[in-house]
C-alpha cells in the first residue's frame, strides 16, 4: 500500500507539471546547451580580433618617463664633458606613429577579421541547429517510448483479461489447466514487458534532458507531436503526398555549415593577400615631443625643474621607408602555407556541398518512404485489429487456442508500434529535409 501511494504520488506530481512541446524543447536547448553558448563565446573572439584589426589603421602614441642617477664618471649633458659628481636626469618623451603603406596588409586582415565574424555567426547558428536536431531526434526516442508503455500495458490489460476469462471457462469445463497455466506465462511477460519498456522510458528521458541540459532532477513531461494540434509543422496524418511537392531534394546555399566553409573561403584568400604584403615596402610616419631635466647633485645653484622643461623641449617629425631584402625565408614559406589553407578551405567546401547534397537527397528520401510505409502501416493496423477482435471471439467460444490470440495480440501490438515509429520518423526526416535546404527549424 505505501509503494502504491509513492507512484499515486509521483504520478499526481507529473500530471501537474507543465507538458512540454519539441518546439519548447528546441528553445530551451539552444538557450542552455553548453556548445551553443561555446560558440558565442568563439564567435565574440572573432568580434575581438576584427576590432583589433580595424584599431591597426589608427595611429599608436606612446609616452615615456625615465629617471637616471649618475655615481662616478658620467658625462655632463651641460658641459658635454666628463665629470665625476653624482647627477640625476629625468626625461619625458610623447611620440606619435602612424604606417602610411604596408603593402595592404591591414586591408586585408580587416576583411579577414570580418569575414571570420561572419564565420563565427555561421557556426554559432550551425551549433543551435546540430543541437535541435539532436533534441528532436531525443524527443522522439521518449514519445515512442511512452507509446511503447501504453502499448505494453494495454497488452497487460488484455492478458489480464484473458486470463480471468480462461479461469471462468476451466471452471465450467471449457477450458484446461494446461491452457490457464498457458495464459498466465503470457500474462507474466506482458507484466515483464511493461517494466523494460518504463526502463527504456526513463532512460530516454534521461538522454532527453542531457541534450536539453535540463536539471536531471527535475521532471520534465513531454507532449506527443500526435496530440499536438497547435503546431502545424508537426502535424502527423501523414496522408498528405501533396506536401511531397512541397519541398525538394537540394541544399540550399544559405545552410549554415556550407556558408561557413564559404567565409572561411574568404578568410584563407584574404590571409595568403595578407602573406604576400610582407614583399612589399612599408613606409611610416612618426613625430614627437621630448624634454629633460638634469641637476648635478649637492649643488648649490640649478636651473629650476620648469626652466629645464621648457628650454630643453624639442620637437621632430620622421619618416621610415623599409624594405624587405631577406627575411630567412620567412616570408616566401609563410606566404606558400597560406597559398595552401586557401586551396584546402576551396576543397573543403566543395567537399561539404557534395556531402550536403548527399545527405539532403537521403533525408528527402527517407522522408517519402516513411510517408507511404505510414499509410501502409494504417491500413495494416486496421487489418490485425479485426483480426485480434476476430481471434477473440473465437477464443470465448472455443475455435481457436490461447496462442492463437497471443499471436494476433502480439502481431497487432507489432503493427501498431510500426506505425507510431514511421510517424515519428517521417517527422524527423521532415525536419531534416527543411534543415538542409537552410530553414531554421527550432523557431515557429
Amino acid at each position: 500500500m505505501i509503494l502504491f501511494a509513492i507512484l499515486a504520488f509521483y504520478a499526481a506530481q507529473t500530471e501537474a507539471q507543465p507538458r512540454w512541446t519539441v518546439m519548447q524543447c528546441m528553445q530551451y536547448a539552444v538557450e542552455h546547451n553548453h556548445e551553443v553558448r561555446r560558440a558565442e563565446l568563439e564567435l565574440d573572439n572573432y568580434k575581438v580580433a576584427q576590432a583589433s584589426a580595424a584599431g591597426r589603421f589608427l595611429p599608436a602614441v606612446d609616452a615615456s618617463i625615465g629617471a637616471q642617477y649618475n655615481f662616478g664618471r658620467a658625462i655632463d649633458p651641460e658641459t658635454n664633458g666628463y665629470t665625476d659628481v653624482s647627477t640625476f636626469y629625468n626625461g619625458y618623451s610623447v611620440q606619435v606613429s602612424l604606417p602610411v603603406f604596408d603593402g595592404f596588409n591591414r586591408l586585408h586582415a580587416l576583411k579577414a577579421a570580418k569575414a571570420s565574424v561572419l564565420m563565427g555567426h555561421q557556426a554559432l547558428r550551425q551549433q543551435q541547429d546540430q543541437i535541435a536536431l539532436n533534441v528532436l531526434q531525443a524527443y522522439v526516442n521518449v514519445v515512442y517510448d511512452e507509446g511503447m508503455v501504453r502499448m505494453a500495458q494495454e497488452k497487460l490489460q488484455e492478458t489480464e483479461l484473458l486470463l480471468r476469462q480462461t479461469r471462468l471457462l476451466e471452471e465450467v469445463g471449457r477450458k484446461s489447466a494446461a491452457d490457464v497455466a498457458l495464459v498466465e506465462s503470457q500474462h507474466a511477460e506482458a507484466d515483464y514487458e511493461v517494466t523494460r519498456q518504463q526502463n527504456l522510458l526513463a532512460a530516454a528521458l534521461l538522454e532527453l534532458k542531457k541534450e536539453m541540459a535540463y536539471p536531471l532532477s527535475d521532471i520534465l513531461s513531454v507532449v506527443s507531436p500526435l496530440d499536438d494540434a497547435k503546431s502545424k509543422s508537426y502535424q502527423l496524418g501523414i496522408s498528405d503526398y501533396h506536401r511531397q511537392d512541397a519541398m525538394q531534394p537540394f541544399c540550399s546555399p544559405l545552410h549554415p555549415a556550407l556558408q561557413q566553409a564559404q567565409y572561411q573561403v574568404e578568410t584563407s584568400k584574404h590571409e595568403w593577400s595578407q602573406a604576400r604584403a610582407s614583399l612589399f615596402p612599408t613606409l611610416s610616419l612618426s613625430a614627437g615631443l621630448s624634454t629633460t631635466y638634469y641637476k648635478t647633485l649637492h649643488a648649490q645653484t640649478a636651473s629650476s625643474f620648469g626652466k629645464q622643461f621648457s628650454n630643453n623641449m624639442g620637437e621632430y617629425v620622421g619618416v621610415t621607408l623599409s624594405i624587405p631584402i631577406f627575411n630567412r625565408m620567412q616570408t616566401v614559406t609563410n606566404i606558400r602555407k597560406a597559398k595552401n589553407n586557401y586551396q584546402m578551405a576551396c576543397e573543403a567546401y566543395e567537399q561539404q556541398h557534395a556531402e550536403l547534397e548527399k545527405l539532403s537527397c537521403e533525408a528527402w528520401l527517407d522522408w517519402r518512404g516513411y510517408l507511404k510505409q505510414t499509410a501502409q502501416m494504417e491500413k495494416k493496423v486496421e487489418a490485425d485489429s479485426l483480426a485480434y477482435q476476430l481471434t477473440y471471439h473465437q477464443y470465448g467460444e472455443g475455435l481457436s487456442t490461447a496462442i492463437d490470440l497471443h499471436t494476433t495480440l502480439a502481431q497487432l501490438l507489432h503493427s501498431k508500434a510500426t506505425l507510431l515509429q514511421c510517424r515519428l520518423m517521417a517527422m524527423v526526416k521532415e525536419q531534416l529535409v527543411r534543415y538542409y535546404q537552410g530553414m531554421t527549424i527550432w523557431t515557429e
